[in-house]
């Protein structure tokens, strides 16, 4: 009697919070969780120490959190089988810390991930936008321009012309709250204003023959938050379409899929000997 293994070796992917706050992270492991991936994958999750800011707010934070995880996490050594599969970098922003590990495993950041599933997810519907809900009103001039160079639609900035991102993009709307004010520090009662505001200014850019028929959530502290979301679009829309016809993207969702699927496609690449 002979046996084979014919499964892969499990997949390890961190998920990376460069903040330091830990209740953030811990808010993401419900959303974590609650992605089918099977038996094989483990996911890690990783908060930053301070100097890290706990609420990443503007370009100056993010750099911060870029350096301090830098010198947190030890140099991984190229020759040595990495410690994770993929790294999943769970702050909504332009972030660094991705190319940072690209060249080693495969590599995503939450804002990335949700942007292609949006897009995805209005293809279909061609006359239908999405857009983005977000913290502060740094992010939208900061994701916007992002949007803009993922899609390969960008102008200069200041340029007057166009909003980058494509016709179906319908922008950004910032709530004026930051990423750790969804978790504590905040009334409860003043974040779901605040996001259904905001939510429901961005659905106000669409019209009835093209309709904002997906919503972005755009900070990982946004996390668990889609009912207050749906519930935003119900007061304006209606039910039907707040809850049968409505997206709502969660980037730490979207990236874990999506990780998950680039350390699959990288294990069929041909290894070549140089």
């Amino acid at each position: 009697m002979s046996f084979q293994l014919v499964r892969p070796r499990p997949t390890r992917i961190l998920v990376l919070n460069p903040n330091s706050s830990q209740s953030m992270t811990d808010g993401l492991k419900p959303v974590i969780n609650s992605v089918d991936l099977g038996p094989t994958v483990e996911i890690h999750t990783y908060t930053a120490p301070s100097p890290s800011p706990p609420s990443i707010n503007d370009a100056d934070d993010i750099l911060t959190s870029t350096d301090v995880v830098c010198r947190d996490l030890p140099e991984w050594d190229p020759a040595e089988p990495p410690r994770w599969d993929g790294v999943l970098v769970a702050c909504f922003s332009v972030h660094p810390l991705v190319a940072r590990f690209a060249p080693l495993v495969a590599a995503v950041n939450i804002f990335e991930a949700a942007v292609l599933r949006a897009m995805s997810l209005t293809y279909v519907h061609r006359g239908d936008k999405w857009g983005i809900v977000t913290t502060g009103k740094f992010w939208e001039e900061h994701l916007t321009e992002g949007v803009a160079e993922i899609l390969g639609t960008g102008v200069p900035s200041g340029s007057g012309a166009k909003v980058p991102g494509g016709e179906r993009f319908a922008g950004v709307e910032s709530t004026g709250l930051n990423a750790s004010d969804f978790h504590h520090g905040v009334d409860p009662a003043v974040v779901t204003k605040k996001i259904r505001e905001a939510t429901q200014r961005l659905l106000a850019k669409g019209t009835r023959d093209c309709r904002v028929s997906c919503i972005v959530m755009g900070c990982a502290g946004m996390a668990g938050l889609e009912e207050t979301i749906r519930s935003a679009v119900c007061e304006t829309e209606g039910e039907k379409f707040a809850y049968g016809v409505l997206h709502v993207v969660d980037g730490v969702r979207a990236g874990i899929v999506q990780i998950d699927q680039m350390i699959k496609d990288s294990r069929l690449r041909p290894r070549q000997a140089y």
